[in-house]
């Protein structure tokens, strides 16, 4: 269910603060000189990327800056509106939302230092910097700006304390320093605030701040007040709190509570209560029925077990009620008689998704006149869906997935006229699924009934009235209906299906999905203002000319997924018009050519051209792609050597593959800078020289708390969307990762021409998981430091290493793969529960004797009575010249002779360990 909670006046500043942000309302009015020569002395200690305060000059009215507000009669500046870009919504958040990211979008966060020259402006009453980026401490001066009614400081980097003397702010109602870093020790400043109605202090560390029930509860005028994710824990001393005078919305989310803080049962005035997310345990409290006036309440993600009749017996006002994600065990009929008596005509919203609920749906839900939404879905509820679901005239919303129902798919859902969403999935319905079952439902946007045994056989004719229809057992040819979709269309899911046959055109305006059918043909021409496009795993095939160089195209598109078709042809160079582009996978096509420039140019996040025909160098403008978190160029053509400007420019980047290509030359050093990188994969080139010993400053590797979270920054808000993949090679075999992708750790230098002895220094990388450097020419011992790590794959093998198998190795608790087959290594395996759990095919091929070994040491020393025969020899060299003196010579033939010798080697060495 999505999150609700009751506001009561910051929606009015924000629109008010938007306004002022990009409209002109000071026309007739002329700034003061000492506030304009005050403003521009704080701009000069600002970094301003986007060039934001570029109307910020000497001699300008700054009535007229943007984010500057002056009085109407007086031209004081009473208000200074600089917030930043807003975080990105989730996918599935409001419109109103996503509308107010996309206006602020186009503003970088400023940086620098904010300087008490704004004391200067002696009547400024409203100051928002949120969304910036300054990291640094609360500015003390802030608490001298005595005319302050109104300051939000959310989400901008601030750390520390929060100063004492934000209490002098006689005149604040509204202060907003969530989403910050802050570890104040006491909150007693919150007193002095005499007239604060809205506080925000979410995410703030309050562990030291052991008085905040106090400050907060016992606030003579707070009405809303917000400590989501604030460490708090459970309170052995409840306070006395005067009713009268009691909050209105309080959130308490994302804290450590494993009970209800008793002090919350005395705010009988309270609308809105957000305890989501902490670890309450034990039945929902019967003392919740003394706030009576409740209408939001939300206790999602705890550890509840039971729902009593009594607990919300006296909620008569209830509107929205979120009990997901607990460990409630108990009959559905059983709650929903219970909330029948209590909140049966205003009920609007319930989610009880993903508990232990079991028995029967009801008739008695039907009764619920209001519900607009229900969501019941990841339950063990059984039975049919009750006929009486026909009465629920306002419902929009409806989610019984992942439950055990069954019976026929209800004729009944066609009379829901306001119905937008309706996900029936995982279920054990069947029967017959036509077009008269959505015969009245005008809004329907969103279908889900996959795995079920239902049949979906629509007539051909029938023009689809919803947009998401994604693993719906259709198989057939593509419908007349498809090719007449009208422009009214936003959004478009038909994923995990099984369509098939050509599309000319697609009239979406800003999200399509078809992956994973069977389309074939060109690809079809798109909307100009499309932002996703989406259709990886099809059949579609050609160039990409037609999709690629459309001059037509309005706005950026996002994202472009077309990975795993039959694309063929060159890239072409005409990319310079898809400025926004954020993510382009075209992996397992047969693309060809080279790299084009203006793909440099894009400043993308994900590019993956993985398994083509592609080849030559890599452009120098890849370095201009300073947001790249994962670049994925394996099994292609690409030759030269690694760039080295990789490390210098691509500070981001997480995931690093280009296995399987013919790149060159030695291991640039600069590759040591890429703090953020958890994978590395150069495997199966041409790259020689020894391995870096600076690869110990690879932080994200060898510290969990310095692996930056972008990749994981970036995704969050992309899940329903799409899924960063890569292939691995681990354990002997390929595999791919996307869901798990963020908690991997991986080093891959093999089946290259690498020398030297493996440096010690590769011990600092604690947190690596895999590492594997088959396959080269290393030499000397293994180092002892390898035993501090933690690794669950490790892969020596085919090298040129020498002495014995360090003992600790033995240390390596966490391996479930391990080779170092086909080397010089000699004595006794070091006897440990993991290393003597591995086949002799891991240590073939050296001198080594001990478990897990069955044979003696003899029978692995090489045999040295060799016949030396003098005619076989001559033969040998004669013939042997004949064949390889060429490939001196020729250097193509070289390149193919290897890369085949390789590819047969490949399939030895898996076979030896397949039999092994």
């Amino acid at each position: 269910m999505e999150s609700v909670a009751i506001t009561l006046f910051p929606f009015l500043l924000v629109i008010v603060a938007i306004c002022f942000s990009f409209c002109d309302a000071n026309s007739n009015v002329l700034c003061i000189e000492s506030e304009r020569n005050a403003l521009l002395k704080f701009k000069n200690d600002l970094v301003d990327p986007s060039n934001r305060l570029s109307s910020w000059v000497k001699g300008g009215d700054c009535c007229k800056w943007l984010g500057v507000v002056c009085h109407n009669s007086t031209g004081h500046i009473n208000q200074l509106h600089l917030a930043a870009p807003l975080p990105v919504p989730h996918f599935d958040a409001p419109v109103a939302e996503w509308e107010a990211y996309h206006r602020s979008k186009n503003n970088s966060p400023l940086r620098g230092k904010i300087i008490s020259s704004l004391l200067e402006l002696k009547h400024l009453s409203s100051l928002d910097l949120s969304n910036n980026n300054f990291r640094s401490n609360i500015p003390k001066f802030l608490g001298m700006l005595r005319s302050l009614t109104y300051l939000n400081l959310s989400h901008a980097q601030f750390q520390g304390g929060i100063p004492h003397n934000l209490g002098n702010l006689s005149k604040l109602q509204y202060l907003d320093l969530g989403g910050n870093y802050l570890k104040p020790k006491s909150l007693q400043w919150v007193s002095g605030l005499s007239f604060l109605q809205y506080l925000d202090l979410s995410y703030a560390d309050l562990r030291k701040a052991t008085d905040w029930l106090q400050a907060t509860f016992q606030h003579p005028s707070l009405l809303e007040l917000h400590l989501s994710a604030c460490s708090l824990e459970d309170d052995p001393s409840p306070i006395n709190v005067n009713s009268t005078k009691s909050l209105v919305v309080l959130n308490l989310s994302e804290n450590n509570f494993s009970s209800v803080p008793m002090s919350i049962f005395g705010l009988h005035g309270l609308l809105s209560i957000d305890l989501s997310s902490n670890s309450l345990e034990g039945p929902i409290s019967d003392y919740f029925r003394n706030i009576s006036f409740l209408e939001v309440f939300d206790l999602s993600g705890n550890l509840l077990n039971s729902f009593t009749p009594n607990s919300l017996f006296s909620l008569n006002h209830l509107q929205f009620l979120n009990l997901s994600s607990n460990e409630i065990d108990q009959d559905v009929s059983e709650i929903l008689l219970s909330l029948s008596r209590c909140c049966l005509d205003c009920l609007e919203s319930l989610d009880m998704s993903h508990n232990h609920l079991f028995g029967h749906l009801i008739d008695q839900l039907g009764h619920f006149k209001n519900l607009a939404h229900l969501s019941l879905a990841a339950n063990n509820i059984s039975g049919p869906i009750p006929l009486s679901i026909r009465e629920l005239s306002s419902l929009k919303f409806f989610d019984v997935s992942e439950n055990q129902l069954n019976g026929t798919f209800p004729d009944c859902f066609g009379q829901l006229e306001s119905l937008e969403t309706l996900n029936l999935g995982c279920n054990l319905l069947e029967g017959v699924v036509s077009e008269t079952h959505f015969s009245n439902i005008k809004r329907l946007t969103t279908l889900e009934a996959s795995q079920n045994r239902l049949r979906f056989q629509p007539n051909s004719s029938w023009i689809l009235p919803f947009q998401y229809m994604s693993n719906a057992g259709i198989s057939d040819i593509l419908p007349t209906w498809f090719l007449n979709l009208s422009t009214q269309f936003e959004y478009l899911n038909l994923s995990y299906n099984q369509l098939k046959g050509g599309i000319s055109h697609l009239n979406v305006r800003e999200f399509v999905d078809l992956r994973s059918n069977r389309f074939t043909g060109p690809l079809p021409r798109v909307f100009p203002t499309l932002q996703y496009l989406m259709l990886s795993n099809n059949s579609f095939s050609g160039p990409l000319f037609k999709l690629v160089c459309n001059p037509l195209r309005k706005g950026p598109m996002e994202c472009l997924a077309i990975k795993g078709n039959l694309l063929s042809g060159e890239i072409l160079d005409c990319w310079n018009h898809w400025r926004g582009l954020d993510y382009l996978n075209l992996e397992n096509n047969n693309l060809t050519g080279k790299i084009p420039p203006s793909l440099g140019h894009l400043n993308l996040s994900v590019l993956n051209l993985r398994n083509n025909d592609m080849f030559g160098e890599l452009p120098s403008t890849l370095q201009l792609s300073t947001s790249l978190i994962m670049l994925d160029l394996s099994d292609n053509h690409f030759s030269g050597s690694v760039p080295t400007r990789i490390g210098d420019k691509l500070s981001k980047l997480e995931i690093l593959s280009l296995r399987s290509n013919n790149f060159e030359g030695h291991i640039p050093q600069k590759i040591c800078q890429l703090q953020s990188l958890r994978i590395l994969d150069l495997g199966n080139n041409n790259i020689s020289g020894s391995i870096p010993k600076c690869f110990s400053n690879l932080s994200a590797m060898a510290n969990k708390s310095n692996q930056n979270s972008y990749m994981f920054q970036w995704s969050i808000t992309r899940t329903n969307l799409f899924c960063m993949r890569i292939l691995l090679v681990l354990k002997g075999r390929v595999d791919e990762y996307s869901t798990t992708l963020g908690l991997v750790t991986r080093m891959c230098l093999s089946t290259n021409r690498l020398i030297g002895a493996i440096p010690k220094e590769l011990g600092s990388l604690v947190e690596l998981q895999s590492l594997n450097l088959s396959g080269n020419l290393l030499i000397g011992n293994r180092p002892n430091e390898i035993g501090n790590m933690e690794l669950e794959s490790l892969d020596l093998s085919m090298n040129q290493l020498n002495g014995e198998i360090p003992s600790s190795f033995s240390n390596l608790n966490f391996l479930n793969h391990f080779n170092v087959s086909y080397n010089n290594l000699t004595g006794q395996i070091p006897t440990s529960t993991q290393l003597q759990s591995f086949g002799n095919f891991s240590y073939m091929g050296n001198h080594l004797y001990g478990p897990p070994l069955t044979k003696n040491r003899s029978t692995y020393r090489t045999p040295t009575n060799v016949a030396n025969n003098g005619s076989r020899i001559l033969g040998f060299v004669m013939g042997f010249s004949s064949v390889v003196a060429p490939l001196f010579y020729i250097r193509s033939w070289r390149h193919e002779y290897y890369r085949k010798l390789d590819h047969i080697g490949r399939k030895l060495y898996m076979s030896l360990g397949y039999y092994g």
